[in-house]
C-alpha cells in the first residue's frame, strides 16, 4: 500500500482521509487545527507536526484547502512542498481554486520533476463519507491512471476533463449550476408555500414533472421535506454558504478571463453575497431558502 501523506483535514478531507485508512494505507496527516488531526490519528494515521513533517518519505501527497491562496502558498516558493519533494512524488490537489491557479502550481512541478493532477470534487460531505464522490480531474493521462486507484478508494465516479485546470474549469460551472439551481428551487418552493402549498407535495410535484432537478430529489432545501438533509437539521454541516459564494466568485473570475457572459450566475453570487451578510454564511449553501421565505 502507499505512504500518503494527506493535508487539509475539513469537512471534505477528514471524511476522505479516513476513506484511504479504511482500504489499508499508510497516512501522515496535517492540518492548522489540531483537534482535526486528532480525529484521524484515533483512527490509525500519523500525525505531523507541520506540512513538510507530513511530506517526509511520502509517495503521494494529497491536499484539500480551502482557497486558491492556500494551495500556492502550500506548494510554491523556497518554503514550498515543491521545494521538498523528490521527483517522481505524485500529487493530488483536491481543493476548488482559480484554473490559473491550478495551472501556474501544475507548471512549478512539472520544473520539479513532480507529478501532479487537479482533482476538485462533487459529493459535497455525504459523499465524502460514503466514499461516493466524483473527482474531476485535469491533467496527464499517465498521472490520473497512478492516482486513479486511490481515487477510487474516495470516490465512485471519475472524470478526466483535460489538461492542468481542466478539472478547476469544469468544477466551477458545475458549481455555478448548482448555486443556481439551489436559488430557483427554494423560490419556488417559497411562492408554493405562500400560496397555500404543502412543500412536500410540491417538491414530489417538481420531482417528477419538468423543473426536476437535483434539489427537489436529493437536497431539498425546505426544513422537513427530506430527512438527513440540512435543511432538516438546522442547516447544519453539509456545503457552505460561503464556500458556495467563493465558488461563484470563481466562475466569476473565469468568465472574465475568457470573456463570457453569465448573467444567472453573477445574480446567484448576488444572492448569496446577500444572505451570507445575513450572518447565514456557515449554514448550509441550500438555507438560501431563508431569503424567500414569507415572514409570519
Amino acid at each position: 500500500m502507499s505512504r500518503i501523506a494527506f493535508i487539509g483535514l475539513g469537512n471534505m478531507g477528514s471524511p476522505m482521509a479516513q476513506n484511504l485508512l479504511k482500504a489499508g494505507h499508510d497516512l501522515v496527516v496535517f492540518d492548522l487545527v489540531p483537534a482535526a488531526v486528532n480525529v484521524l490519528t484515533s483512527a490509525g494515521a500519523q500525525g505531523a507536526a507541520s506540512a513538510r513533517e507530513c511530506v517526509r518519505d511520502a509517495e503521494v501527497v494529497i491536499s484539500m484547502l480551502p482557497a486558491s491562496r492556500h494551495v500556492e502558498g502550500l506548494y510554491l516558493g523556497e518554503e514550498g512542498l515543491l521545494a521538498a519533494l523528490p521527483a517522481g512524488t505524485l500529487v493530488i490537489e483536491c481543493s476548488t481554486i482559480a484554473p490559473e491557479s491550478a495551472r501556474k502550481v501544475a507548471a512549478a512541478a512539472r520544473e520539479a520533476g513532480i507529478r501532479m493532477i487537479d482533482a476538485p470534487v462533487s459529493g459535497g460531505t455525504g459523499g465524502a463519507a460514503a466514499g461516493t464522490l466524483t473527482f474531476i480531474v485535469g491533467g496527464d493521462t499517465a498521472d490520473l491512471d497512478a492516482a486513479r486507484p486511490l481515487l477510487e478508494k474516495m470516490g465512485r465516479n471519475i472524470f478526466h476533463a483535460g489538461e492542468s485546470g481542466a478539472g478547476q474549469v469544469a468544477k466551477i460551472c458545475n458549481n455555478m449550476l448548482l448555486g443556481i439551481l439551489m436559488a430557483g428551487t427554494s423560490e419556488a418552493l417559497a411562492l408554493g408555500v405562500a400560496n397555500g402549498l404543502d412543500p412536500k407535495v410540491l417538491s414530489d410535484i417538481i420531482a417528477k414533472s419538468s423543473g426536476r432537478n437535483w434539489a427537489t430529489e436529493l437536497y431539498n432545501p425546505w426544513p422537513g421535506v427530506m430527512p438527513d438533509v440540512p435543511a432538516s437539521k438546522g442547516y447544519a454541516g453539509g456545503f457552505g454558504v460561503d464556500l458556495m459564494l467563493k465558488d461563484l466568485g470563481l466562475a466569476a473570475e473565469a468568465a472574465l478571463h475568457s470573456g463570457s457572459s453569465t448573467p444567472l450566475g453573477e445574480l446567484a453570487r448576488n444572492l448569496y453575497s446577500l444572505h451570507s451578510a445575513g450572518g447565514h454564511g456557515g449554514l448550509d449553501f441550500s438555507s438560501i431558502v431563508k431569503l424567500y421565505e414569507k415572514k409570519r
